[in-house]
């Protein structure tokens, strides 16, 4: 029996293979691999469809975090507030642009970052707070804004997961700043890493632009110290064939998730993914909780090993809270110190989701977790 990938990437190739295929063909033809007209079409098609004036497209997401990051100007000695329930991405930003990662806890329904705590975490140092959207749905960042209640503090959203989600109509980056990565498994993937910033604000774009191009406009130009971190036209002519479908493959996750909403609901054993009121979700992942409070990431991790032996691709996202990783043991932070993160690292497991999997699959994913549940 064919197994059931967490995310089926061969599927959405054959939907956009003869459009990728001209597309290479058109950049093959003027040998322009860097930049150029596939990139700027791209930019203007990602910004319009983002509902931003600014589109900046880089080498990958936590390049993308990064460039703002050191567009703002920080650098050691700031602090950087954000939840510690994440990718490693999103610290690894703020430690590389010579800042400090500050964590706090998230909500315990969402996962995603606690509001309160986030408001509590903010100090005299602190330069920048970064709400994650995390698995397709965005954090509650006008919340946010009134509890920095006024002090000099930028919000730099982290939208890696969510292209195309809305909360109360607003995309990620209207109004402020996003990063966001195009990683093939996400809503809009390339074919290998990519990247890229939106935002209204033409000139924190440009200062990123300048950064990702060796700190320079044009050839030769380096006004300061820069890195390459530039969208390739190879990657640009991918997202531009898959943008299109963008819409489309969302209304697919969603009608996705609302399935499996129905085919688990009222099961012992199993909580369902929460919506915060007022988003409209794209489901990069469906992520459920097994198990108790409390029990240990032991039974949650013999379900994934029942699901991935029988063809299942269930995976977690994320099994340990940065606090709890080596890379960021120098914070001194130790188990406890952020329970609810502690006890969704436990107890969450991802379910196959993506836009061209089927009911007969999905009823088979069912199956198969309820048994692993028990």
């Amino acid at each position: 029996m064919r197994g059931i990938p967490l995310v089926d990437l061969k599927a959405a190739h054959e939907e956009v293979e003869e459009e990728v295929r001209e597309g290479f063909a058109r950049v093959l033809a003027t040998t322009g691999f860097v930049g150029g007209p596939e990139v700027a079409a791209f930019e203007q098609e990602f910004a319009a469809f983002s509902g931003v004036s600014r589109c900046v497209g880089v080498s990958n997401g936590t390049d993308a975090l990064e460039l703002v990051l050191r567009a703002l100007g920080l650098g050691a000695g700031d602090e950087v507030v954000l939840p510690v329930n994440t990718f490693a991405a999103t610290a690894e930003a703020v430690s590389l642009a010579g800042a400090t990662p500050v964590f706090v806890d998230c909500d315990p329904d969402t996962q995603l970052i606690d509001v309160e705590a986030a408001a509590a975490a903010i100090g005299p140092r602190t330069k920048v707070l970064i709400p994650v959207h995390l698995y397709g749905q965005l954090a509650p960042v006008e919340r946010l804004r009134e509890a920095l209640a006024g002090a000099p503090v930028r919000i730099v959203e982290d939208a890696a997961q969510c292209q195309g989600a809305t909360r109360f109509g607003r995309q990620a980056g209207v109004g402020g700043v996003a990063a966001t990565s195009f990683y093939p498994g996400k809503n809009l993937g390339a074919y290998g890493d990519a990247g890229a910033v939106v935002t209204d604000d033409a000139e924190l774009a440009d200062a990123v632009r300048i950064r990702a191009n060796h700190g320079g406009r044009s050839k030769y130009e380096h006004v300061v110290v820069g890195r390459n971190s530039r969208l390739d036209a190879l990657q640009a002519v991918v997202l531009r064939a898959k943008l299109k479908r963008l819409a489309g493959w969302n209304e697919a996750r969603r009608a996705a998730a609302a399935r499996y909403h129905a085919l688990l609901a009222g099961q012992d054993g199993i909580q369902l993914p929460a919506v915060l009121e007022g988003n409209e979700h794209v489901w990069h992942l469906y992520v459920v909780k097994v198990g108790e409070p409390g029990e240990g990431a032991e039974r949650r991790d013999a379900v994934v090993e029942k699901l991935n032996a029988d063809g299942i691709g269930a995976g977690v996202h994320y099994p340990y809270p940065l606090h709890l990783t080596p890379a960021f043991a120098d914070l001194d932070h130790f188990r406890g110190a952020f329970p609810h993160a502690e006890d969704a690292a436990d107890r969450i497991l991802s379910l196959p989701l993506h836009p061209h999997l089927t009911a007969e699959e999905q009823e088979r994913v069912v199956e198969r977790l309820l048994a692993a549940v028990g």
